[in-house]
């Protein structure tokens, strides 16, 4: 499974960007994708988790109620609707993919990965 990140941008605090994830390959045998950021000097840390069947999707605390993942199966695209942004949620954000479903509580933890994509650059403005 190849991904590929896009989206990002510069916008000003309180602004929205919309973050897309395309998976691809010839076999596409994933079960979730997972949004990940890196901030400078910061450790990666998970965003948000969407499982691909039922749509579920679990959130960290600090993006809850502003960050929306959304997925079309179709395109095989995952999409995090980001609003109200602050300037803490600048970073590079890169989307992972897992083949097989994990509980939710796993699913920010980073090591459990099978792909990963290049990232996209967020930089909010204060």
């Amino acid at each position: 499974v190849q991904l590929q990140a896009s989206g990002g941008g510069l916008v000003q605090a309180g602004g929205s960007l919309r973050l897309s994830c395309a998976a691809s390959g010839s076999s596409l045998d994933y079960s979730l994708i997972t949004w990940f950021r890196q901030a400078p000097g910061k450790e990666r840390e998970g965003v948000s988790c969407i499982y691909r069947s039922g749509g579920s999707t679990y959130y960290t605390d600090s993006v809850r109620g502003r960050f929306t993942a959304s997925r079309d199966n179709v395109k095989n695209t995952v999409y995090l609707q980001m609003n109200s942004l602050k300037p803490e949620d600048t970073g590079i954000y890169f989307c992972a993919a897992r083949a097989v479903r994990v509980v939710v509580s796993s699913c920010l933890n980073s090591k459990v990965y099978d792909y990963w994509g290049k990232g996209t650059l967020v930089t909010v403005s204060s």
